[in-house]
């Protein structure tokens, strides 16, 4: 009661202080045309074409986090040799994406890499970090800050994170020549379809990728609805169309139903007047697996070995493309099918988000799955003529890694019921951790994947 009485005083003096005018950071316009995706590959990357892997990680809070950080274990773990030398899996990945809980890992390794990855532990999973996000939100500054109209709950989110990822921005994560692409993705409010925070969709605002906050885009990829502010962004594409500069994104191809909304959402930025300002919500709203958009722009480019003659990989070069995608969703707190009561308004909300929920991402997984089917067929009608990244022999490796599969019986119940938040106990961060690594490890299609790779056992 005396907390709650301090926090009524603290707003009323807010109040009666006056509004705040805080304006927070705004991304900046674009410069000159956006960077060529082919940087990822350069020779100066030390990184080698002949595998390609991307990883996605889910959204579900520290949920995520925790087995997200299990699976990069994993990787890491994963040793063998790579054209002479010694590699792993995560040493080898290319592409780290993320939404919501999976964001903050995904930015944690590109900003830090694999040698810092263990204080992932100590920096977030196991420290109160929901608590101290209160704590800000408490102080007398922070109550008057989120007094001015531009500055809303995420920002203090954004302002905590960058303690974190040490104020780096994504021109950071460039400076280091062997970093892998960073995806984090929120959702576009307005659209309701994922926002990537990459260097071809500021391209379409006309916007400076390179001057973004870390903290920036994984606040605005987890900014819940409701519960947090969302984000805002400054579209300046009539700039760009001024100097006529054309985005990559407007320029892309095909015919089918995903192509031509791909293109409809991509166009919807070009016209600044109607749309000056975008804001950004929870990236689990549109693609709570964040790989869905990377599948749209390889089917926007006409087909597999298309979709990566701009990324500049000499011809031939691909043996093996890799892409693991982790799912940390969990259950309902109750199935509402075993009692013929009026499910409450918790109930409701709760099955709506993580029972019909997990439908979306369930037909997302399979998704994947056709279209790395489609890609093998792609892969043996070779073109004769043209550029062709992939090798004569290449093969396609997909691995889905599901919580749901981490154990059976009162484990897996436990670990389906770990609530979505900031910060779970210490014991639910170290058995999900273990889950996985465990998932991981018994996968069928990992253990093809291992075989393939002339994977050492451990």
């Amino acid at each position: 009661m005396h907390g709650l009485r301090a926090l009524c005083g603290l707003l009323i003096a807010a109040c009666l202080a006056g509004c705040s005018s805080l304006r927070p950071w705004v991304n900046e316009p674009l410069a000159a045309a956006a960077p060529s995706p082919a940087a990822i590959m350069a020779p100066e990357s030390g990184r080698d074409p002949t595998i390609l892997v991307a990883v996605a990680l889910s959204g579900g809070g520290a949920r995520a986090a925790a087995f997200g950080y299990g699976v990069l274990e994993e990787l890491r773990r994963t040793k063998f040799q790579l054209n002479g030398r010694n590699s792993d899996l995560l040493d080898a990945t290319d592409v780290i994406s993320g939404v919501s809980g999976g964001s903050i890992l995904a930015a944690y390794y590109a900003a830090f890499g694999a040698d810092k990855l263990p204080d992932f532990e100590r920096d977030f999973l196991r420290q109160n970090f929901q608590n101290s996000l209160i704590l800000q939100a408490l102080r007398p500054g922070s109550l008057y800050d989120l007094t001015s109209p531009w500055y809303g709950r995420t920002h203090l989110l954004a302002r905590r994170l960058d303690e974190i990822y040490e104020g780096k921005t994504y021109a950071d994560i460039e400076r280091n020549t062997r970093h892998p692409q960073l995806v984090i993705a929120a959702t576009d409010m307005s659209l309701g379809t994922p926002f990537e925070f990459t260097s071809d969709q500021f391209e379409l605002i006309c916007s400076d990728l390179q001057s973004v906050p870390l903290s920036f885009a994984v606040a605005a990829s987890s900014a819940v609805p409701i519960l947090l502010s969302p984000l805002t962004l400054k579209n300046y594409s009539q700039d760009c169309r001024d100097r006529g500069i054309v985005p990559r994104l407007a320029m892309r191809g095909g015919d089918n139903y995903r192509a031509r909304m791909f293109r409809m959402q991509a166009n919807s930025y070009l016209d600044s007047q109607a749309r000056p300002f975008i804001h950004l919500v929870d990236g689990g709203v549109a693609d709570n697996l964040a790989v869905r958009r990377l599948l749209d722009r390889a089917l926007v480019g006409g087909g597999l070995r298309e979709s990566f003659e701009e990324v500049g990989i000499p011809r031939g070069s691909v043996q093996k493309l890799i892409v693991i995608s982790v799912n940390a969703a969990r259950d309902p707190a109750q199935n509402i099918d075993q009692s013929g009561r009026v499910p409450g308004i918790r109930s409701v909300a709760d099955t709506l988000l993580f029972g019909a929920g997990a439908r979306s991402t369930l037909e997302t997984q399979e998704f994947l799955l056709d279209t790395a089917r489609q890609w093998r067929e792609d892969l043996k009608t070779r073109s004769p003529e043209g550029f062709d990244a992939f090798a004569s022999d290449a093969q396609i490796h997909v691995v889905q890694v599901n919580l749901r599969d981490a154990a059976e019986g009162e484990l897996r119940l436990r670990l389906m019921q770990v609530p979505t938040a900031f910060s779970i106990t210490e014991d639910e961060v170290t058995r999900l951790i273990a889950a996985g690594r465990s998932v991981l490890q018994r996968s069928p299609d990992f253990l093809a994947l291992k075989k393939a790779l002339g994977a050492k056992p451990d």
